[in-house]
């Protein structure tokens, strides 16, 4: 083969995965949907780089970013099914699946990525999240800063302005409050947004500003209204037969990366992020629309109203819904000024 070709063959593979394996008595597969070029790929990457550190080198890791390993919506059970070892996705993305973890993500739960963060890593270490998580080993979880509504033709202040509208929901939770309020919901992974945007297949979205900046929706969106509807909650997960099948020092290298410590550490990424996505659409001359007491107050009610709705779901199920809801709260206020 000339050597060319061998350049753009080896050119190819280091495109789709971060390798940092030299060496190693375990090398794992860690897939994230995330851009290579972002910072939170670059933030996933200072885990692994001191999870090798730590190791002295036994743990290996090759990082695939951008859906090159998984699909966002299948990277959990990529991970159960041993396709990855580790993944880095959101809980959302697996339709009740994890229903307690996702209070988390209601509406006004949290300002800031590192208070819902702060907030989720306790719900998780207290045990109030059942057995959600039991098909793998949870290193930790976080949360983004809230999410709010991104338009690119018509600026939205009342739960009025988006009737007729269609909006790519983050969650089912707020697919439900659009619906509720006439609009039309579509469910998508955050990296199909800006092409459904640029082709008019939808009207809008929902998302927080990190969110805009890496997949790009400030480039086609004009409108911006903070609204708080939510926010997303990840998981950091590892194949649980992976882990067990390392020697005790090894495992207790990988316990070292996990917790509190590493979520705020992705936290800090995100609210970094939250601050440059919105500056960046303030620069490029969009409207943002600030959550005064005006728009608090008309959103208010239709906010309550999908809360409660959800949080009756999961009673109906047999789950401690308002239980879980009422410490969360109280972790998120104890979790405000971390």
């Amino acid at each position: 083969m000339k050597l060319k070709q061998w350049a753009a063959i080896a050119a190819t593979t280091a495109t789709l995965a971060t390798f940092n394996t030299q060496a190693a008595d375990v090398t794992l597969r860690f897939a994230h949907p995330w851009p290579a070029t972002s910072a939170i790929h670059a933030g996933l990457e200072e885990w692994s780089d001191s999870l090798t550190e730590a190791s002295d080198g036994r743990i290996g890791v090759e990082i695939y970013p951008s859906q090159t390993l998984s699909k966002a919506a299948a990277s959990y059970d990529a991970v159960t099914s041993g396709i990855a070892d580790v993944t880095a996705t959101v809980q959302g993305y697996t339709a009740n699946r994890f229903p307690l973890t996702q209070i988390i993500e209601l509406p006004g739960m949290l300002n800031t990525a590192a208070q819902g963060s702060c907030a989720l890593q306790n719900l998780y270490d207290e045990g109030a999240l059942g057995n959600e998580y039991d098909e793998t080993h949870v290193l930790f979880v976080y949360t983004n800063g809230p999410g709010h509504l991104h338009t690119r033709d018509q600026k939205v202040t009342t739960p009025d302005d988006i009737r007729g509208m269609v909006l790519r929901r983050p969650t089912t939770v707020v697919g439900a409050l659009m619906e509720d309020l006439g609009a039309q919901p579509t469910g998508m992974p955050a990296p199909d947004i800006y092409q459904s945007l640029q082709r008019d297949l939808i009207s809008g979205v929902a998302i927080s500003w990190d969110g805009a900046k890496i997949f790009r929706v400030n480039e086609l969106a004009n409108y911006h209204t903070e609204l708080n509807l939510y926010s997303l909650s990840f998981v950091v997960a590892m194949n649980k037969d992976v882990y067990q099948s390392l020697p005790e020092d090894l495992k207790a290298v990988m316990d070292d990366h996990s917790g509190m410590k590493w979520s705020q550490h992705m936290a800090e990424v995100f609210d970094e992020l939250d601050k440059q996505g919105r500056a960046e659409a303030l620069q490029t001359g969009d409207t943002v629309v600030d959550l005064d007491d005006t728009i608090r107050d008309a959103w208010k009610p239709a906010l309550d109203r999908v809360t409660e709705e959800y949080l009756s779901s999961l009673e109906a199920s047999g789950l401690p819904a308002r239980e879980t809801y009422q410490r969360a709260r109280s972790l998120s206020e104890r979790c405000r000024e971390i």
